[in-house]
C-alpha cells in the first residue's frame, strides 16, 4: 500500500518544551518533516507558504498555562484551518487546563493531549491516526475515479453490443 511520501509535522512551542522530544521521535528524515515556531506569526506565515495540499500536514500546537492565552490559541487553530482545512490539529495542554480549554475552544480539533510523560507516544499516535486517515481519503478518490471509469466502459459496452444486436441480428 503505496500512502504518503512526506508527512509534515509543524509545531508552535512559544516555551521550548516539547519539541526535542517531538524531533527525537520523528527521527526518519525521508519520511517526516519536523518545522517548529515559537511565535504566531511564523508559525501562520509557514502555514500560508506551504502550498501543497496532496501530503498529510499535522500542526501541533503547546497551549502555555496561562488561561488568557487561550483566545490567541483559539484564533491560531481557527486561522490554520481557514488556510488549510485538511490539516490535523493536536493540542498540547496542561492537564488541569483541559476541560477549560475544550470548552474555550469551539473548532473541531483531532486531539487533546495532556502534557506529562506519555505525550510524546500520544502525539506519535495520533500523528499515526491522520496519516491513516489521509490515505484512506486519497484511495476513496481513486476507488471512486476507476468505479466512473468502469461504469462509463460498461455503458459503452452495452451500446455498442445493442448496436450491434440492431444492425447485425444474424450474429445473435
Amino acid at each position: 500500500m503505496a500512502g504518503t511520501k512526506m508527512t509534515f509535522l509543524v509545531c508552535f512551542d512559544d516555551h521550548r518544551n516539547f519539541t526535542d522530544d517531538v524531533r527525537k521521535r520523528f527521527s526518519d528524515n525521508t519520511r517526516y518533516n519536523v518545522t517548529t515556531f515559537f511565535t504566531q506569526q511564523e508559525f501562520i506565515d509557514h502555514f500560508k507558504k506551504e502550498i501543497e495540499n496532496r501530503s498529510c500536514k499535522v500542526a501541533i500546537i503547546g497551549v502555555p498555562d496561562a488561561m488568557e492565552q487561550f483566545d490567541a490559541i483559539e484564533n491560531m487553530t481557527i486561522e490554520v484551518k481557514r488556510i488549510d482545512p485538511k490539516t490535523g490539529i493536536i493540542l498540547l495542554v496542561p492537564a488541569e487546563k483541559m476541560g477549560a480549554l475544550r470548552k474555550e475552544i469551539k473548532l473541531n480539533i483531532d486531539a487533546y493531549i495532556p502534557r506529562n510523560t506519555n505525550a510524546v507516544l500520544r502525539i506519535h499516535n495520533t500523528v499515526k491516526k491522520l496519516i491513516s486517515e489521509h490515505n484512506i481519503t486519497i484511495f476513496r478518490k481513486r476507488r471512486n475515479f476507476s468505479l466512473y471509469v468502469f461504469l462509463v466502459f460498461l455503458l459503452l459496452s452495452a451500446l455498442v453490443v445493442l448496436i450491434a444486436f440492431l444492425k447485425l441480428p444474424q450474429y445473435f
